[in-house]
């Protein structure tokens, strides 16, 4: 007589999350708060609103270091962990990053199409890395570098949105001012979304600290 397993318990998400997680959900809402904060300025104009975006930005990296070393602190982490580390870094230091270039007067179709290459790279740079972490690590469990520079470095761009909005070189103002090709507009600053982007998926060796 052969004995029946019991059935598999049923996946509960909340039981799962770890505390490093939590922190990672920190990092999602900054993220999240940045996009309606970027909103926020569309429609009332008071630049305030992207100081509220850049801090928030700001505020997505600091969870984004401290569930790392969380994680390494408690020794535990997860498969889960690491897809919501990278989708709220997707949000974070992708998405927000490149609705705050819009927000501030980067609206032509040339600066559209040069900010959705932006996320693109950063998304395919988190894909890269979940794939290749493992061998990355070289069998230690700890990966010693990065292929490609990480998507948070783009808070260096957020900072340079920030003090152009305290400058009042926003909208009209635009550092470099705009071009004209074919009847649509391309802002000359938009082409630091791309030189970020094309580092995020490059081969370049990053040393991990």
């Amino acid at each position: 007589m052969t004995t029946s397993l019991p059935p598999p318990k049923p996946f509960s998400m909340i039981r799962e999350f770890h505390l490093a997680d939590w922190f990672t959900l920190g990092n999602a809402i900054c993220g999240i708060g940045a996009l309606f904060s970027t909103m926020t300025y569309l429609e009332t104009g008071d630049v305030l609103h992207v100081y509220f975006a850049a801090a928030l930005v700001l505020a997505a990296l600091v969870f984004d270091v401290l569930d790392g070393r969380i994680a390494r602190w408690r020794q535990k982490s997860s498969a889960m962990g690491r897809e919501l580390d990278s989708l709220a870094d997707v949000i974070s230091f992708g998405v927000a990053p490149a609705i705050m270039a819009y927000g501030v007067g980067m609206q032509g179709l040339y600066d559209r199409i040069v900010l959705v290459y932006f996320v693109a790279c950063g998304v395919s740079r988190l894909a890269r890395y979940n794939v290749t972490a493992e061998a990355l690590s070289e069998g230690t469990g700890k990966v010693k570098y990065f292929e490609g520079t990480p998507i948070p470095t783009s808070i260096l761009i957020v900072a340079m949105l920030a003090i152009a909005a305290a400058l009042g070189d926003v909208r009209q103002e635009l550092w470099f001012g705009h071009l004209q090709f074919g009847g649509f507009t391309l802002h000359p600053l938009v082409l630091v979304y791309a030189i970020s982007g094309s580092l995020m998926i490059s081969r370049i060796r990053i040393p991990k600290l």
